[in-house]
């Protein structure tokens, strides 16, 4: 695994991680990696992959039409 090393960081930007860290129950260095991690990985899921799919496309028109019949519980013997 890879170490950084973040020089000249400014003292009220480390003490604004240490706090964010302290909040999310973590180290600093524990919420420096999560808040990169996400920076360059979001996380994405499946439907939200898809979804943005089908935007590039230009989305999809569907014409549903809901069934006005009553539905019947199912009888059980």
């Amino acid at each position: 695994m890879s170490a950084l090393t973040v020089r000249n960081l400014p003292d009220e930007t480390h003490r604004a991680l240490r706090l964010r860290a302290a909040q999310h129950g973590r180290s600093t260095e524990a919420e420096v990696r999560h808040i990169l991690e996400n920076a360059v990985r979001p996380a994405f899921g499946m439907g939200s992959a898809l979804a943005a799919i089908g935007r590039s496309l230009g989305g999809v028109e569907l014409d549903l039409q809901r069934d006005p019949s009553p539905v019947r519980p199912a009888q059980f013997e």
